[in-house]
Protein backbone atom coordinates (compact mmCIF):
# COMPACT_ATOMS: atom_id res chain seq x y z
CA UNK A 1 0.00 0.00 0.00
CA UNK A 2 2.90 2.13 0.60
CA UNK A 3 4.74 1.66 -2.57
CA UNK A 4 0.62 2.64 -4.13
CA UNK A 5 0.32 5.64 -2.01
CA UNK A 6 4.05 6.98 -3.50
CA UNK A 7 3.60 6.21 -6.81
CA UNK A 8 -0.16 7.75 -6.97
CA UNK A 9 1.48 10.83 -5.16
CA UNK A 10 4.63 11.01 -7.52
CA UNK A 11 1.55 11.50 -10.63
CA UNK A 12 0.39 14.23 -9.30
CA UNK A 13 4.36 16.04 -9.09
CA UNK A 14 4.32 19.15 -11.24
CA UNK A 15 7.68 20.59 -12.86
CA UNK A 16 9.42 23.44 -13.99
CA UNK A 17 12.83 25.04 -14.91
CA UNK A 18 13.55 27.91 -12.81
CA UNK A 19 14.36 30.67 -15.48
CA UNK A 20 17.18 32.39 -12.88
CA UNK A 21 19.61 29.07 -12.78
CA UNK A 22 17.72 26.55 -15.19
CA UNK A 23 17.80 23.96 -12.50
CA UNK A 24 14.35 22.15 -12.25
CA UNK A 25 11.90 22.50 -9.47
CA UNK A 26 9.01 19.78 -8.65
CA UNK A 27 6.13 19.86 -5.81
CA UNK A 28 3.22 17.80 -5.05
CA UNK A 29 1.03 20.19 -4.40
CA UNK A 30 -1.56 17.67 -2.89
CA UNK A 31 1.45 16.75 -0.15
CA UNK A 32 1.58 20.65 1.55
CA UNK A 33 5.78 21.11 1.87
CA UNK A 34 6.89 18.56 -0.73
CA UNK A 35 9.45 19.79 -2.49
CA UNK A 36 12.39 19.42 -4.58
CA UNK A 37 15.16 21.71 -6.63
CA UNK A 38 18.08 19.84 -8.53
CA UNK A 39 19.87 20.07 -12.05
CA UNK A 40 18.34 17.79 -13.65
CA UNK A 41 15.05 16.56 -14.40
CA UNK A 42 15.58 13.22 -13.29
CA UNK A 43 17.35 14.19 -10.01
CA UNK A 44 14.68 16.24 -8.93
CA UNK A 45 12.56 13.39 -9.32
CA UNK A 46 14.60 11.43 -7.44
CA UNK A 47 15.32 14.19 -4.64
CA UNK A 48 11.25 14.62 -5.03
CA UNK A 49 10.43 11.34 -3.96
CA UNK A 50 12.92 10.96 -1.36
CA UNK A 51 11.12 13.85 0.46
CA UNK A 52 7.81 12.56 0.11
CA UNK A 53 9.00 9.50 1.98
CA UNK A 54 10.58 11.48 4.63
CA UNK A 55 7.10 13.37 4.53
CA UNK A 56 4.97 10.51 4.92
CA UNK A 57 7.06 9.02 7.89
CA UNK A 58 7.34 12.17 9.96
CA UNK A 59 3.58 12.62 9.27
CA UNK A 60 2.67 9.10 10.75
CA UNK A 61 5.08 9.14 13.15
CA UNK A 62 3.68 12.44 14.72
CA UNK A 63 0.26 11.40 13.94
CA UNK A 64 -1.25 13.68 11.20
CA UNK A 65 -3.54 12.93 8.92
CA UNK A 66 -2.15 12.42 5.89
CA UNK A 67 -4.15 13.23 2.32
CA UNK A 68 -6.39 10.52 0.21
CA UNK A 69 -4.52 9.83 -3.13
CA UNK A 70 -6.39 8.35 -6.04
CA UNK A 71 -8.42 6.88 -2.75
CA UNK A 72 -5.18 5.12 -1.49
CA UNK A 73 -5.26 6.74 2.32
CA UNK A 74 -2.42 5.48 4.96
CA UNK A 75 -4.27 6.95 7.72
CA UNK A 76 -5.19 4.31 10.53
CA UNK A 77 -9.03 3.15 10.35
CA UNK A 78 -11.26 4.49 13.21
CA UNK A 79 -11.30 1.89 16.28
CA UNK A 80 -14.61 0.90 16.84
CA UNK A 81 -15.90 1.04 20.57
Amino acid sequence: MLTEYIAAAMHHATYEILPDDGTFYGEIPVCPGVWANATTLEACRDELQEVLEDWILLGARLGHELPVIDGISLNPAPVAD
